[in-house]
This record gives C-alpha cells, sequence and structure tokens, in this order.
C-alpha cells in the first residue's frame, strides 16, 4: 500500500491536532508531530478532539524540522496559503509526505521559498479578512485528495445502512 504521510510543523491548537489525529487513524495515514508544540500531548481537549482513534494511529514525535528530515525519505509536499500551485492538479507519487505549519504562521517562508514547486495551495477568495481556512480542514481536504488519485487503498468504500437493504 501506498504511505501516506501527514507532518505537522509546531502545531499549536489541541483541537485541530486532535481532529487531524483522527482523520489519520480512519485513513491510516501515518502522523508526524515537530516541535515544539502549544500544547502538552496529554492534553484533554486534544484527547477529546481524537475520540477513541488514539490506539490506530501510527504517530512519531520529532524534536525539530532536522531531526524529521535526517529520519524520513520521501516525495515533500508543502500547504500554504503563500503557494503557487493548486494542491489538486498535483500527482502525488507513493510514500508522499504533505505538511503544514503552525497556525499562526504556516510553515517557514525560507522552507517554501527553497520548493517552490512542491508548494501547494487551496484556493479561496480574495480577501485580507479571509487569511486561510482551518488546519484540520485542509489537512482533511489534502489527504483525501492524495487518497482519491490512488484509489482510495485499503479504504472501505461502500457503507450499508443497519435497517434497509438497497
Amino acid at each position: 500500500m501506498p504511505s501516506l504521510n501527514i507532518v505537522l510543523v509546531e502545531p499549536e491548537i489541541p483541537q485541530n491536532t486532535g481532529n487531524i489525529a483522527r482523520t489519520c487513524a480512519a485513513t491510516g495515514a501515518r502522523l508526524h508531530i515537530i516541535e515544539p508544540m502549544g500544547f502538552k500531548i496529554d492534553d484533554k481537549k486534544l484527547k477529546r478532539a481524537g475520540l477513541d482513534y488514539w490506539h490506530l494511529l501510527d504517530i512519531t514525535y520529532y524534536k525539530d524540522i532536522n531531526d524529521f528530515y535526517e529520519k524520513n525519505d520521501g516525495e515533500y509536499f508543502y500547504f500554504s496559503t503563500k503557494a503557487k500551485h493548486i494542491y489538486s492538479d498535483i500527482k502525488y507519487p507513493e510514500n508522499t509526505y504533505l505538511f503544514f505549519g503552525k497556525e499562526t504562521k504556516g510553515l517557514p517562508e525560507e522552507l517554501l521559498y527553497e520548493n517552490p514547486d512542491r508548494c501547494v495551495r487551496m484556493p479561496m477568495i480574495n480577501s485580507s479578512h479571509a487569511r486561510s481556512l482551518n488546519l484540520s480542514n485542509c489537512v482533511c481536504v489534502g489527504a483525501f485528495e492524495v487518497l482519491r488519485q490512488w484509489g482510495f487503498p485499503e479504504l472501505l468504500c461502500e457503507g450499508k445502512l443497519t435497517k434497509f437493504d438497497w
């Protein structure tokens, strides 16, 4: 199975990280968290947002971004409001890593500058009042685009009603 990896760089809001953890658990994506974080991992808000999915989660923590790069190799894509490419125009190969920055600042601009062809964005209205989408929503949209392109490997693609037959 192709490997989808979600990378959070210095997340600040526990509820977002909990929601992202739940998305990763439900899709089989690996979660990578690069410290420092704006909360403790035992934060009740984090656990509540992830609900009872923590046992399904494959999660790794890194002391900084250099620690991450030393331990991982694959195709990296950086999600940012400052990117020029639309996320759905990219063909995502196996062993893909989707990077997302902290809620207040996004990814470091040096990282974006060094990887212009790997930076992607989600289209939004042109307004100074709508600066960005919610981090956990962006992760979900990005992850499902990759999984859609891969044909949703090993994911259940059909539901079943409990009281009625189709």
